[in-house]
């Protein structure tokens, strides 16, 4: 067994300055916590913006005679034009396919309330990680580095983010995850 000994001469002082690193630590884990929380806001926004825009084509990625609503497919446009390399003919043969317009629209709807919300933290990540590393194959390799692209950094921050429960801060994660349903059933957390 180890036994660190204080020094026996420790001033006020001292102690003072060790408590003082202490309370620094905790701002800056609370600073952390609310850089994390603003992430995980900021990725729910993506998710739920690319819904608003292709459900009613707001003009940005999807013009308004591509809206949903109007009929357009939000599918079609990128799985029958982006897709290159090895998986090009399978995103090209699902391209506007009633079945991947609906699972990919409810997928980017509720993964960005999820998100926004601090609620279903941890299947909100793993189905947006998901969606992300299905985008990055679309376009094997990436146009501007033989691995690596946006679409993968922000599947492992998703992750990153139910890993350390961001819900929490900013979001209703601490509520959610005190209801007799998440306590029974941990993953929704």
């Amino acid at each position: 067994m180890t036994v660190i000994n204080e020094p026996r001469n420790s001033s006020a002082n001292e102690l003072a300055h060790r408590a003082a690193g202490a309370a620094k630590g905790t701002r800056r884990t609370r600073f952390a916590d609310y850089v994390w929380a603003a992430a995980r806001i900021s990725l729910g926004w993506i998710f739920l913006w690319a819904f608003l825009d292709k459900l009613f084509g707001l003009g940005r990625a999807t013009p308004s005679e591509g809206a949903w609503l109007d009929g357009g497919s939000p599918t079609t446009g990128f799985l029958a034009n982006a897709p290159t390399g090895p998986l090009q003919s399978f995103y090209n043969d699902i391209a506007g396919a009633a079945w991947a317009d609906w699972m990919f629209m409810l997928g980017l709807a509720a993964i960005g309330v999820a998100l926004i919300l601090g609620i279903g933290v941890r299947i909100a990540a793993g189905a947006g990680a998901l969606m992300l590393v299905l985008m990055w194959t679309a376009v094997l390799p990436p146009a501007n580095n033989p691995v690596m692209d946006d679409h993968l950094i922000y599947a492992m921050v998703l992750i990153g983010l139910a890993a350390i429960n961001a819900g929490n801060v900013l979001g209703l994660g601490a509520w959610w995850g005190d209801t007799a349903l998440v306590r029974r059933y941990p993953i929704l957390r």
